[in-house]
């Protein structure tokens, strides 16, 4: 009788130790990778939601700015010192930064006054405020009332244009500023000579994170 041959089955083959431990580690590098890129995609995600916030919120402080300047009245006022003050105040050697009298103030609870009001813009620890009164004409019991409208500005200024013919533009249609005037207040040596508007007010604000903003306002022909 012949021998019978016997055909041995491949046996299977299992993974190493070193490789479950390579493939582990390759795992582990696609998911730091994996985490790493989806964590800078929200984050570039959140500074984008974020700065479109602050460019929004600018953009309503600023047409709010725009609709008390647009829409100055030429009336003075008399303060709580009894003194009478110009319809537009404002620089570096005034009070506050900005004050004027103002039309259109919107009356929807049918209060007994009128559509003029006295406003003020001003910066105190990097957050801008805007106050106004109740009345035009005050008594030293009126109070302002005061609403902080944008948090992070490092600077606020304004600048005043005299007159129409104080306008200058050199060759590049560049506004020359050299006579317009850092400060917009009464002279006190001649009390009786008034003040009258100006012809423009340009602002300008410094947002921390965003830069600088500036705006030119022409005031009404008063």
């Amino acid at each position: 009788m012949g021998q019978r041959r016997m055909v041995s089955k491949p046996c299977a083959r299992g993974f190493t130790l070193v490789e479950v431990l390579v493939a582990i580690a390759i795992t582990a590098l696609v998911a730091v990778v994996s985490y790493s890129a989806l964590s800078a995609a929200l984050a570039s995600a959140e500074r984008l939601r974020v700065s479109a916030q602050r460019v929004q919120e600018i953009g309503q402080v600023m047409s709010m700015l725009s609709r008390d300047i647009r829409q100055t009245a030429n009336r003075t006022v008399i303060d709580e010192f009894g003194q009478r003050t110009p319809a537009v105040l404002g620089g570096e050697l005034a009070r506050d930064m900005l004050t004027v009298t103002r039309a259109g103030w919107h009356n929807s609870t049918g209060s007994p006054r009128g559509t003029l009001q006295r406003v003020d813009w001003w910066l105190e620890e990097e957050t801008l405020w805007r106050g106004y009164f109740p009345v035009l004409d005050r008594t030293p019991g009126t109070e302002r009332i005061e609403t902080a409208v944008l948090d992070g500005v490092e600077r606020f200024e304004v600048r005043f244009l005299p007159s129409v013919a104080a306008l200058e533009i050199n060759r590049d249609d560049v506004i020359d500023r050299r006579n317009w005037e850092d400060s917009w207040v009464a002279d006190l040596s001649q009390p009786d000579q008034g003040l009258p508007p100006p012809a423009a007010v340009e602002v300008t604000m410094e947002v921390s994170g965003l830069g600088e903003v500036t705006r030119l306002y022409v005031l009404p022909a008063i």
